[in-house]
């Protein structure tokens, strides 16, 4: 299988994270894309017409896009515990706490196109505040809400939302999220410490 890969963005982070938990990364070579809101990849978008990564071509050629889809495939495909529970109220929890991870990821990476990508005098503050209003109200409901759930374990909840506190770490560093969210924090130090996390660790 061939991983259309990016070593900054979040959501292809979590998929290498799964492959490390799950023990199928020798399955998987990574080939490097180089887009932009502005600039995509022909082979990229040959099967993958919004052009979005991570996208996984699996051994038949067909296409898999979306973290998400990316994830659940992967966690289908070995023998251990899943990380995503197979059926039940848990599988639609753990998936819903998933999702808010990657809505925080979604936010944290718009306000990096526009201050970044984005010229100056056509940024677009309150576009920025408001992605951070996001942010936060995420954090907090992980902090206040669901703490217990994020830390029972290292599943695709936790993978999710460990991957959008590096991602802040890396392009927002000046969110003062450990300041804001202690037990997020404590338990971030730990998990951060794995192999996989280790592994899959973003250069800036």
């Amino acid at each position: 299988m061939i991983l259309f890969h990016s070593p900054l963005s979040p959501f292809v982070r979590k998929v290498m994270i799964v492959l490390h938990e799950t023990g199928q990364l020798e399955r998987v070579s990574v080939q490097g894309v180089n887009i932009s809101p502005l600039n995509g990849d022909e082979q990229l978008n040959r099967d993958n017409p919004i052009g979005k990564i991570p996208a996984l071509r699996l051994d038949d050629g067909s296409v898999l896009h979306d973290s998400r889809v990316i994830c659940e495939y992967l966690d289908s495909q070995h023998v251990g515990l899943p990380l995503i529970p197979r059926e039940g109220s848990a599988r639609w929890r753990r998936l819903t706490l998933a999702a808010q991870a990657d809505a925080i990821m979604d936010a944290s990476v718009a306000t990096r196109y526009e201050t970044f990508l984005r010229p100056v005098d056509k940024q677009w503050d309150g576009w920025v505040t408001a992605q951070g209003e996001k942010i936060r109200r995420g954090l907090a409901s992980l902090e206040h809400e669901h703490l217990a759930e994020i830390i029972s374990g290292f599943d695709i909840a936790a993978i999710g939302v460990a991957c959008a506190l590096g991602y802040l770490d890396l392009r927002q560093p000046e969110f003062d999220w450990r300041g804001e969210y202690p037990g997020l924090a404590a338990w971030y130090a730990e998990v951060s410490q794995r192999a996989s996390m280790l592994a899959t660790a973003p250069a800036a």
